[in-house]
This record gives structure tokens, C-alpha cells and sequence, in this order.
């Protein structure tokens, strides 16, 4: 599958740049976040590369909701499945989106309010 050569986040999937990996399969890549906004902050990345959330496309379904599996299985294995989390998918700038290949956020182990930010 091709990937962009100025990606980031490509890059840590293909493993030619550092990071904790935390989980891995066929599908996703999850590690934790270098700039943590919560004391569990971990970023769930398709290895297929979608720059937003606006280049999914009905052939993504399977891949999307894989996605939000692992996130949920990796809040169960940081203890955060009773207390709360979230996982976030920001989509475009003015959303807050830096690195433009598709990622979830979970965030968890702390208390969270509403609206965010």
C-alpha cells in the first residue's frame, strides 16, 4: 500500500520512526502520544493512509470500526473502561487536526468535562 513520504504517522507505521508502540495488527498501529493530553493518551492510526476523516469511503467501514474496537480493548487494558475515556477523531485544522493521516485519540485516567476545549 503506498504511503506518503512526508507522513509522520506513515512513518511510525513502517517503523522508521521512533515510537511506543502499544498495539499493532493488520489494520492499525496504536502508540502512545509524545505530547500527552491525559495520563493514558494513545493514538490509534489505520495503516492505510486517509489524510481526514473526509477520505473515508464505504470500503473504510471495516477498518473505521476496527479502529474503535482497539480503542476500546486498549481503555479495558489501561483501566479506564469503568472510570471513562474518550476517543476523539479530530477532522481538518480549525478541529484540531496537526498530522493529516487519520487517528483516534483515546484519552483516559483523569476526569474530563464538557464542551472540550
Amino acid at each position: 500500500m503506498a504511503q506518503p513520504n512526508d507522513c509522520l504517522f506513515c512513518g511510525i507505521i513502517a517503523g522508521v520512526v521512533q515510537a511506543k508502540i502499544i498495539h499493532q495488527d493488520d489494520l492499525v498501529v496504536a502508540f502512545e502520544d509524545i505530547n500527552p493530553q491525559a495520563p493514558h493518551h494513545a493514538l490509534i492510526c489505520p495503516r492505510k493512509h486517509l489524510s481526514t476523516l473526509n477520505d473515508v469511503t464505504a470500503g473504510d467501514e471495516a477498518l473505521m470500526g476496527h479502529a474503535v474496537k482497539v480503542g476500546a480493548e486498549l481503555a479495558r487494558k489501561l483501566g479506564d473502561s469503568e472510570s471513562g475515556y474518550r476517543l476523539v477523531l479530530n477532522c481538518q485544522r480549525g478541529a484540531g487536526q496537526s498530522v493529516f493521516h487519520i487517528h483516534f485519540h483515546l484519552l483516559g485516567g483523569r476526569p474530563f468535562t464538557w464542551p472540550p476545549g
